[in-house]
């Protein structure tokens, strides 16, 4: 969650034993063991410059121990064993300027991505010098002949992995109906507890059963691509991730790709490396129905994103708000002029603006369609795909049509729901979320349109309205006072070589 403040930490309950996890917990022990060394010893070396010299005994002891509990546990390569091996000497002898020297061969001073390293994607040499030329006005710069296509070529299926990748033992693989109510009820269980939740731990993502089948049964969708992990023991799912079809534009490349989501491995198993296996598996099962690309989002950064957009939130219930610590009162700010600085009209201004039908899809697709056409990053969507997404569901999504006298729609807006629940707070237990989705003005600005948006969302009980930073979103962003959040959302596309761009060239949306 990008929240727009900071918020104060629940206390929190030990967490109840758990047989599944705990077995397998067991397992793999040493490269946990080692990484935690590096990094207390990571933290030793950069805290000694500034100790004083009393503590500076203890704090050598310390290190010693760290470095050599990284020499038994023998889980680096042997030219780190050698580094930690002089360090050791070093830090015997008190030499410190040898101990800087040699920390970066240690710790590792540049962060590495042991799995995405090895990955089909941008590297950060190869965004930043293709980017600079991609966004020039320069005549004289010729593109780089390997834009636009793939970074590791296509595949005949005979070539690819026939077998699925081998599970630590007490897992095994597992196709999750979404279809079905208990399978369903696993997943939002999964979701629930070990999926998304803020820094402080106060609101943890609480995607619905309607939503969860919204987002996974789209037009074309297969059941071999809601790919889980149980345990062999209890038949009970531990992890998850899926994939769904979608065809993309980047730049002037139309793609069959596949939608990433709901990556989740169960929070005891998470130092496990179950993760890149989920990852190399789902890719797998892809690329045998013959598509290689992907397109998939992360609040975090790793290497090669395409684009960087950032979240804005426009507080609705004010009072709601401040008292489950999403927002706060700002210095001199009462709590009835926050409620007045962000008073809404009771109904939206647009003359004719309704809730989209069924009879409305064919002339709303073309529009939107249309729209996406200028940004870089965007989503091609068909008629029957238009319709699963955007047409209103209860509780899921909430999209608008404006038509005018000729039964022309000029003008869309939609946003969809997806709710948190609020951790240890007495009053409240849910934070009602929109997030904007897909939007079109013609005959009105932006941004009436988006204020006439809010409006609807408030009346449907929601309690803030997120929106990133996309598309033409900037132009109504400061106007219809949405704030900044702590958040940065990373878009990745998996084998495709093409320049980065600006978050305002994104025409994509992803749940």
């Amino acid at each position: 969650l990008a929240n727009t403040n900071t918020m104060s930490t629940p206390e929190k309950q030990a967490p109840k034993a758990d047989s599944d996890v705990d077995e397998a917990a067991a397992a793999n022990g040493v490269d946990d063991n080692h990484e935690e060394a590096a990094e207390i010893l990571t933290d030793l070396v950069q805290n000694q410059m500034s100790i004083s010299s009393g503590d500076a005994t203890q704090i050598a002891e310390a290190q010693t121990t760290a470095l050599q509990q990284l020499l038994q546990q023998g889980g680096a390569s042997a030219s780190k064993q050698q580094a930690v091996q002089a360090l050791l000497d070093a830090a015997m002898k008190g030499d410190a300027s040898v101990q800087q020297q040699l920390m970066g061969q240690v710790s590792g001073e540049k962060k590495q991505h042991a799995f995405w390293d090895t990955q089909p994607m941008l590297n950060s040499d190869d965004k930043k010098d293709k980017s600079i030329k991609a966004n020039s006005n320069n005549a004289t710069t010729q593109p780089d002949p390997n834009w636009h296509k793939p970074i590791v070529p296509d595949k005949e299926k005979e070539d690819l992995r026939q077998e699925p990748y081998n599970m630590p033992k007490g897992f095994e693989w597992c196709e999750v109906d979404i279809t079905d109510d208990e399978q369903r009820t696993e997943i939002y269980d999964l979701l629930y507890q070990n999926y998304v939740e803020d820094d402080d731990g106060c609101f943890r993502f609480d995607y619905s059963r309607d939503f969860l089948t919204w987002a996974l049964t789209p037009p074309g969708y297969l059941k071999q691509f809601h790919l889980g992990v149980r345990s062999s023991k209890s038949n009970r799912l531990m992890a998850l991730i899926t994939a769904v079809p979608a065809k993309v534009r980047v730049y002037g490349e139309e793609k069959d790709m596949a939608e990433v989501n709901f990556l989740c491995v169960h929070r005891k198993l998470r130092s496990k490396r179950l993760a890149p296996v989920l990852i190399k598996e789902i890719t797998r099962r892809v690329n045998h129905t013959g598509v290689f690309q992907a397109v998939y989002t992360a609040g975090v950064k790793l290497p090669g994103s395409v684009a960087s957009c950032r979240y804005y939130h426009r507080t609705l219930e004010a009072r709601k708000l401040v008292e489950i610590g999403f927002t706060r009162l700002a210095p001199r700010m009462t709590m009835a002029r926050m409620q007045k600085l962000y008073k809404l009209p009771a109904e939206p201004n647009t003359k004719g603006l309704r809730p989209m039908t069924p009879e409305d899809v064919p002339a709303a697709h073309k529009l939107v369609v249309k729209y996406l056409e200028k940004f870089q990053l965007a989503v091609v969507f068909s008629e029957d795909e238009f319709a699963h997404w955007l047409l209103p569901r209860k509780g899921v999504v909430s999209s608008f049509v404006r038509m005018d006298a000729d039964g022309v729609i000029t003008d869309f807006c939609s946003y969809y729901h997806l709710h948190s629940s609020v951790l240890g707070n007495p009053k409240h237990n849910t934070l009602n979320a929109a997030y904007s989705f897909y939007n079109v003005a013609k005959t009105v600005s932006l941004t009436a349109l988006m204020k006439d948006c809010l409006i609807l969302a408030k009346n449907e009980g929601m309690d803030v309205f997120n929106a990133l930073n996309l598309m033409e979103n900037d132009n109504f962003l400061e106007e219809l006072k949405f704030g900044m959040g702590d958040g940065n959302l990373q878009y990745y596309v998996y084998n495709w070589f093409c320049p980065t761009m600006q978050h305002n060239d994104v025409g994509l949306v992803l749940l």
